[in-house]
């Protein structure tokens, strides 16, 4: 900018004052002559009228200028009057310059090259706030239903955010508020890296292992169960020790460099660091606090005997757990074979992950497994109807698993050689490629059960199809590191190694945790986005919520929500141990229930009155499979047994909830009936009562919550009470119960519960 051109910019801006008037951002003018500017400025309200003041001046005041002597005096004429030298209206450079003034639009704040998002195409902004106007920001993009991520970078006159959102959405937000002083796309995306020569992603590696603090040998890990892993990666080495570099047959070499393309170590780069873009492009110290292992169950010629999966599985783990039997570690198989397996039911690779999982009852493990990937390119019209037709993979449908598909928040083009294409999924949608179990029987368990960032497809303008598009999959290591270092990657594995990362997050910050606390943590942490929400009708029935859970799962975790308890959003977990059957003269009986009175925060909750919160229940535990195709009927049930939560209800005696449960147990016993609608649980017993994890979210005052702190859990029927001649009827399982209160006020909840201890009772139940 010319130096004159400058100084009339300047001229804008007034600091003076309590309430100054601050230049928020200039850029060329896309449609004016050559050196014109746009400039867009803050005028607080108090000082509306400055400009208005500095052209009535214009219009009514001369600037006069006099001539001056050497001595720097001013010369007179022969009357004593000053000679001018000049006369101009006042404010002549500053008003004359000016070509038009008008409101400050979404345009007038856009400093980035190219041009704005087309209409109606939600993608990720950078927001340039001014001082201390966060708050209003986010007041108002929540108004609007926008995400706005938590982490912000400051600078001494700004902050910025990142937030999600349609430019007709953004326009409202700017015409509400006076908190943006500037607006660009968000461009952090893998393309860049992509289109650098190996050297350039080598300085960028570099820059990140110089900030990389290796994990200690002694924390938990991701048990990658794959294609192998390069470990000679720069950035694999530090965290894969050679000892946990292995392979299922012993003849296999553990490294990854075979005929699946570097899968194995594509998977090991997400389930260590995560997406690697954000990494890269931060200054941070980056400590892991999980390792990784690699067993690989893949050849490097060939295929395994479809036969031999459930055996290859086993043994992998065992390949690990032999290695370092006393490590706390998540399992992850971002593997699967072709087919639904016959709308969920099982099959025996997936009744040996159940069995695996469940582990005698006593060594049991967190298995995270793909949902399966669409692997055909469609059109974009066939968006989710092709992935509400494709179930998911084998063995996914397993009950004890933790099946992960694919979310997307991916959205942002920048390389410009896809100029006019647009993204196939809305952000916060389901990715092109996940699988689902809209076409399963009701009979078998909800999968997924969570999804996960696993990237999206560009929309070919000639084609209307989907494809591959850099910027819209995930940055990780590449297995051929003497080549180039990064790749990207995507699709239900990238989602299921980046949930196994999480499930070893928290098991280093819960290391005595047991496995169904990991899995219950997960789903337990799990929202649905608006754009998933988006697709109910306003008032849902049973039908639609069936679609929201078995196209989604629960939704998208958090890992700080999973981690932490805020003062206003508590909660509770309880790891327990039930015998839900006893052998009483030759006859099986169902036992007990367990009765947890949670320390609830009763005044606090009685003074909000009317105020809606919410309680979040979760139940996690593992069945003993026993599979074989013989109608599924209650003899032949596959499930060893089931359990159930009922909360007491606010008018409820501990009688009367105790008659009530064991109606809903004989009613389940001697006819399958879950149960139907309850007034407040968004779910209900009928849709939630699937598989071997439960969860519900109950909605109502405040009052009401205060008196429904008794939370029971019984067991169900099962092979283990029909078929006493097998002998496990007398057996014990564990259960982990997470239960959590969410006020929208800022009210302590988290006090009042810490000063009280959970008591819980062991009660008959009559059935």
């Amino acid at each position: 900018m010319p130096a004159a051109q400058a100084a009339i910019v300047d001229k804008l801006e007034n600091a003076q004052g309590k309430s100054p008037i601050e230049l928020l951002a200039v850029r060329p003018a896309p449609d004016g002559p050559q050196g014109q500017v746009i400039a867009t400025v803050y005028v607080p309200a108090e000082r509306k009228d400055f400009y208005d003041k500095k052209v009535h001046a214009y219009e009514t005041q001369d600037q006069v200028k006099f001539e001056r002597g050497p001595d720097k005096q001013y010369l007179t004429d022969a009357d004593g009057n000053r000679i001018e030298k000049s006369r101009r209206p006042k404010n002549e450079a500053l008003i004359a310059s000016l070509d038009a003034v008008r409101l400050a639009s979404l345009q007038s704040l856009f400093t980035d090259s190219g041009e704005l998002p087309a209409a109606g195409q939600d993608v990720w902004w950078e927001v340039w706030l001014r001082p201390e106007s966060r708050p209003i920001f986010e007041h108002a993009a929540a108004r609007l239903n926008a995400t706005v991520r938590e982490h912000t970078v400051r600078f001494a006159e700004r902050e910025v955010v990142l937030a999600r959102m349609t430019r007709e959405t953004l326009a409202q937000l700017i015409a509400h508020t006076d908190a943006v002083a500037e607006l660009r796309l968000n461009r952090d995306t893998p393309s860049a890296f992509m289109d650098m020569d190996p050297t350039g992603q080598i300085e960028w590696v570099e820059d990140l292992l110089d900030r990389l603090t290796p994990p200690p040998a002694d924390v938990p890990a991701v048990c990658l169960l794959d294609s192998g892993s390069m470990r000679m990666h720069p950035l694999i080495e530090p965290c894969l020790a050679a000892a946990d570099h292995q392979a299922w047959r012993a003849d296999w070499t553990p490294d990854d460099d075979g005929q699946w393309f570097g899968h194995g170590t594509e998977m090991s780069g997400l389930a260590l660091y995560g997406d690697l873009t954000p990494l890269l492009l931060s200054n941070d110290p980056i400590s892991p606090v999980h390792r990784l292992e690699s067993v690989k169950i893949l050849p490097d010629r060939g295929q395994n005997d479809p036969d031999l999966y459930g055996y290859i599985t086993a043994s992998a783990i065992s390949v690990a757990e032999i290695q370092a039997p006393e490590r706390q570690r998540v399992f992850c198989m971002p593997v699967t074979a072709d087919g639904d397996h016959w709308r969920g039911r099982p099959s025996s690779w997936s009744a040996k992950v159940d069995d695996i999982a469940f582990g005698e009852g006593a060594d049991q493990r967190l298995i995270a497994i793909s949902a399966g990937n669409i692997l055909d390119t469609y059109i974009a019209a066939e968006y989710l109807d092709q992935n509400d037709a494709s179930g998911v993979e084998n063995p996914a449908q397993a009950w004890n698993a933790l099946t992960v598909g694919a979310v997307t928040d991916l959205c942002n083009f920048t390389d410009p050689a896809y100029e006019g294409w647009t993204a196939m999924a809305p952000a916060g949608d389901l990715s092109p490629c996940s699988r689902t179990s809209v076409t399963f029987n009701d009979d078998w368990p909800i999968k997924p059960e969570v999804v996960f960032e696993g990237g999206n497809q560009g929309v070919d303008p000639a084609t209307a199809a989907g494809d591959h598009v850099d910027d819209l999959a995930l940055l990780t290591t590449f297995h051929r590191p003497n080549e180039r270092l990064l790749t990207v990657t995507g699709d239900t594995s990238a989602a299921t190694a980046l949930i196994a990362r999480m499930g070893a997050q928290i098991f280093a910050d819960h290391r005595n945790a047991w496995p169904e606390t990991g899995r219950g943590l997960i789903v337990h942490a799990a929202r649905w986005t608006d754009a998933m929400l988006n697709h109910l009708p306003a008032k849902p029935n049973q039908s639609h919520k069936r679609l929201l859970v078995r196209r989604y799962g629960y939704g998208v975790p958090d890992l700080e929500r999973a981690l932490l308890s805020a003062s206003n959003d508590v909660t509770l977990i309880a790891e327990r141990e039930l015998q839900p059957f006893q052998t009483t003269d030759g006859k099986v009986k169902t036992r007990e229930m367990i009765l947890h009175d949670f320390p609830w925060p009763q005044a606090e909750l009685e003074d909000l009155g009317d105020v809606v919160v919410r309680m979040r229940v979760t139940l996690s535990y593992f069945i003993e499979p026993n599979p074989g195709e013989r109608g599924w009927t209650q003899k032949h049930k596959y499930a060893s047994h089931g359990l159930r939560f009922a909360v007491k209800r606010a008018e409820e005696s501990t009688d009367a909830f105790r008659r009530r449960i064991n109606k809903a147990a004989r009613d389940e016993e001697a006819t399958g009936d879950l149960g139907g609608t309850e007034a407040g649980w968004f779910l209900g017993p009928r849709l939630r009562n699937k598989g071997s994890i439960h969860s519900d979210v109950w909605e109502g005052t405040a009052v009401d919550l205060a008196s429904r702190h008794a939370i029971a859990v019984y067991p169900t029927g099962g092979w283990w009470r029909q078929k006493p001649r097998l002998g496990r009827a007398d057996q014990a399982v564990r259960y982990s119960l997470i239960v959590s209160l969410e006020a929208q006020l800022d009210v302590d909840l988290y006090t009042p519960i810490i000063t009280q201890i959970e008591t819980e009772a062991s009660i008959p139940i009559d059935v």
